[in-house]
């Protein structure tokens, strides 16, 4: 009940019914990837008239997350490959590094020095930079006897 009840009510957390509808029907397996999510085309490899190429699609297994999609899977996905991983002999090359799935919103996101919410002291200014005033003077700086008389 609860899987029926998340795929009828939510996207993010795998299919939806009408995803589930749509592969029974028009779906057809090529393959799985590491991560234990489901790649599908239409049947038989057939062209799809609306958008011009092969439809292809994923379904994750917990989560949808793009950034769990593997490079090998990405390009199929993309019809800039016309094999999935699978069938073309896909193998990483060494300068790839193993996925890191996507921090933002957690504890472990990504904060560049200088952030309000990094840890640590926030650097100095460097004194290079000078804040705009209308009235041609530094900030701070205190008008004169004739900019007070004119205002």
């Amino acid at each position: 009940m609860k899987t029926f009840l998340l795929q009828f009510f939510t996207w993010w957390s795998g299919q939806t019914i009408g995803t589930r509808f749509h592969t029974w029907r028009f779906g057809e397996l090529v393959g799985t990837d590491e991560f234990g999510n489901t790649y599908y085309q239409t049947i038989g490899g057939k062209v799809d008239p609306q958008i011009g190429v092969v439809r292809r699609w994923v379904i994750y297994k917990d989560r949808t997350e793009a950034t769990l999609t593997p490079p090998g899977w990405v390009g199929w996905l993309r019809n800039t490959s016309p094999l999935p991983p699978t069938q073309d002999g896909y193998a990483p090359r060494e300068w790839e590094k193993p996925h890191v799935p996507n921090m933002t919103g957690t504890p472990f996101a990504y904060r560049p020095q200088g952030s309000i919410l990094s840890t640590g002291e926030r650097p100095a200014a460097t004194g290079d930079y000078e804040a705009w005033s209308p009235t041609g003077q530094p900030v701070g700086a205190r008008p004169t006897e004739g900019e007070i008389s004119r205002g």
